[in-house]
Protein backbone atom coordinates (compact mmCIF):
# COMPACT_ATOMS: atom_id res chain seq x y z
CA UNK A 1 0.00 0.00 0.00
CA UNK A 2 2.55 2.68 1.29
CA UNK A 3 4.48 1.62 -2.09
CA UNK A 4 1.92 2.75 -4.09
CA UNK A 5 1.46 5.36 -2.65
CA UNK A 6 5.16 6.65 -2.66
CA UNK A 7 5.84 5.46 -5.93
CA UNK A 8 6.73 7.82 -8.47
CA UNK A 9 9.20 8.72 -11.99
CA UNK A 10 11.83 11.26 -12.32
CA UNK A 11 9.65 13.32 -14.21
CA UNK A 12 10.81 17.34 -13.53
CA UNK A 13 7.26 18.66 -14.61
CA UNK A 14 5.77 16.82 -11.03
CA UNK A 15 9.08 18.66 -9.17
CA UNK A 16 7.79 21.85 -10.57
CA UNK A 17 4.11 21.39 -9.88
CA UNK A 18 4.62 20.43 -6.25
CA UNK A 19 7.63 22.77 -5.74
CA UNK A 20 5.55 25.55 -6.67
CA UNK A 21 1.88 24.86 -4.78
CA UNK A 22 4.15 24.13 -1.82
CA UNK A 23 5.28 28.08 -2.11
CA UNK A 24 2.06 29.08 -2.79
CA UNK A 25 0.33 26.96 -0.04
CA UNK A 26 3.15 27.57 2.91
CA UNK A 27 2.21 31.08 3.50
CA UNK A 28 -1.65 30.46 3.61
CA UNK A 29 -0.35 27.45 5.99
CA UNK A 30 2.00 30.14 7.89
CA UNK A 31 -1.36 32.09 8.35
CA UNK A 32 -3.06 29.77 9.88
CA UNK A 33 -0.72 28.26 12.23
CA UNK A 34 1.45 31.22 13.32
CA UNK A 35 -0.31 34.20 12.45
CA UNK A 36 2.29 35.11 9.82
CA UNK A 37 1.53 37.43 6.80
CA UNK A 38 -1.11 39.22 8.27
CA UNK A 39 -2.86 35.89 9.20
CA UNK A 40 -5.03 35.35 12.80
CA UNK A 41 -2.61 32.20 13.92
CA UNK A 42 -4.50 28.66 15.07
CA UNK A 43 -6.60 29.77 17.60
CA UNK A 44 -7.86 32.43 15.62
CA UNK A 45 -8.56 30.22 12.64
CA UNK A 46 -9.98 27.31 14.82
CA UNK A 47 -12.65 30.18 16.00
CA UNK A 48 -13.40 31.56 12.87
CA UNK A 49 -13.58 28.57 11.24
CA UNK A 50 -15.87 26.59 14.20
CA UNK A 51 -17.75 29.42 14.67
CA UNK A 52 -18.51 32.06 12.18
CA UNK A 53 -17.95 29.26 9.67
CA UNK A 54 -19.92 26.32 11.49
CA UNK A 55 -17.04 23.73 10.43
CA UNK A 56 -16.86 20.79 12.93
CA UNK A 57 -13.77 21.15 14.90
CA UNK A 58 -12.39 18.23 13.12
CA UNK A 59 -12.46 19.15 9.84
CA UNK A 60 -11.03 22.82 10.92
CA UNK A 61 -7.73 20.98 12.44
CA UNK A 62 -7.74 18.83 9.34
CA UNK A 63 -8.13 21.62 7.06
CA UNK A 64 -5.44 23.86 8.72
CA UNK A 65 -3.17 21.17 8.61
CA UNK A 66 -3.86 20.15 5.35
CA UNK A 67 -2.92 23.94 4.55
CA UNK A 68 0.65 23.89 6.65
CA UNK A 69 1.70 20.25 6.86
CA UNK A 70 0.78 19.78 3.08
CA UNK A 71 3.20 22.63 1.36
CA UNK A 72 5.80 20.90 3.49
CA UNK A 73 5.23 17.94 1.85
CA UNK A 74 5.09 18.72 -1.03
CA UNK A 75 8.25 21.20 -0.72
CA UNK A 76 10.04 17.92 0.07
CA UNK A 77 8.71 15.70 -2.09
CA UNK A 78 7.10 13.53 1.03
CA UNK A 79 3.73 11.71 1.28
CA UNK A 80 3.15 14.24 -1.73
CA UNK A 81 0.13 12.21 -3.04
CA UNK A 82 -1.63 13.15 0.42
CA UNK A 83 -0.33 16.67 0.90
CA UNK A 84 -1.95 16.62 -2.69
CA UNK A 85 -4.86 15.42 -1.29
CA UNK A 86 -5.19 17.69 1.44
CA UNK A 87 -4.57 20.73 -0.65
CA UNK A 88 -7.23 19.19 -3.26
CA UNK A 89 -9.89 18.85 -0.41
CA UNK A 90 -9.62 22.47 1.32
CA UNK A 91 -9.72 24.58 -2.12
CA UNK A 92 -12.67 22.14 -2.92
CA UNK A 93 -14.70 23.00 -0.07
CA UNK A 94 -13.54 26.64 -0.39
CA UNK A 95 -15.06 27.09 -3.91
CA UNK A 96 -18.43 25.25 -2.43
CA UNK A 97 -17.98 27.08 0.92
CA UNK A 98 -17.30 30.46 0.20
CA UNK A 99 -16.52 31.30 -3.36
CA UNK A 100 -18.96 29.62 -5.70
CA UNK A 101 -21.39 32.58 -4.69
CA UNK A 102 -18.72 35.16 -5.74
CA UNK A 103 -18.57 33.78 -9.75
CA UNK A 104 -15.83 32.65 -11.74
CA UNK A 105 -13.08 35.56 -11.83
CA UNK A 106 -10.85 37.08 -8.55
CA UNK A 107 -11.68 40.27 -7.41
CA UNK A 108 -8.64 41.69 -9.05
CA UNK A 109 -9.70 45.32 -9.57
CA UNK A 110 -11.29 45.10 -5.98
CA UNK A 111 -14.81 46.32 -7.09
CA UNK A 112 -17.17 42.98 -5.60
CA UNK A 113 -17.34 41.78 -2.97
CA UNK A 114 -15.55 38.38 -2.31
CA UNK A 115 -13.56 36.59 -4.21
CA UNK A 116 -14.28 34.25 -7.72
CA UNK A 117 -12.96 30.52 -7.62
CA UNK A 118 -10.44 30.52 -10.76
CA UNK A 119 -7.21 30.38 -8.61
CA UNK A 120 -8.73 27.60 -6.30
CA UNK A 121 -9.60 25.22 -10.18
CA UNK A 122 -5.67 25.67 -10.86
CA UNK A 123 -4.79 24.92 -7.94
CA UNK A 124 -6.99 21.59 -8.02
CA UNK A 125 -5.69 21.15 -11.01
CA UNK A 126 -2.64 20.50 -9.79
CA UNK A 127 -3.04 18.63 -7.03
CA UNK A 128 -5.15 16.00 -8.84
CA UNK A 129 -1.86 16.33 -11.57
CA UNK A 130 0.57 15.35 -8.37
CA UNK A 131 -1.55 12.74 -7.21
CA UNK A 132 -1.93 10.60 -10.54
CA UNK A 133 1.79 11.07 -10.81
CA UNK A 134 3.45 11.42 -7.15
CA UNK A 135 6.15 13.73 -6.60
CA UNK A 136 8.41 13.17 -9.48
CA UNK A 137 12.24 14.13 -9.48
CA UNK A 138 14.39 15.19 -6.20
CA UNK A 139 11.58 13.73 -4.27
CA UNK A 140 11.78 11.93 -0.66
CA UNK A 141 8.89 9.71 -2.30
CA UNK A 142 11.41 9.06 -4.96
CA UNK A 143 14.87 7.82 -2.28
CA UNK A 144 12.02 6.04 -0.49
CA UNK A 145 10.49 4.06 -3.33
CA UNK A 146 14.07 3.32 -4.64
CA UNK A 147 15.09 2.11 -1.72
CA UNK A 148 11.97 -0.40 -1.28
Amino acid sequence: MIKKLIQTDNDISSLVLRVLLGVVFFPHGAQKVFGWFGGHGFSGTMGFFTANMGIPAIFALLAIAAEFLGPLGLLSGLLTRVAAFGIFCNMTVAIFMVHLPNGFFMNWLGKKQGEGFEYHILAVAIAIALMIKGGGRWSIDGLISEET
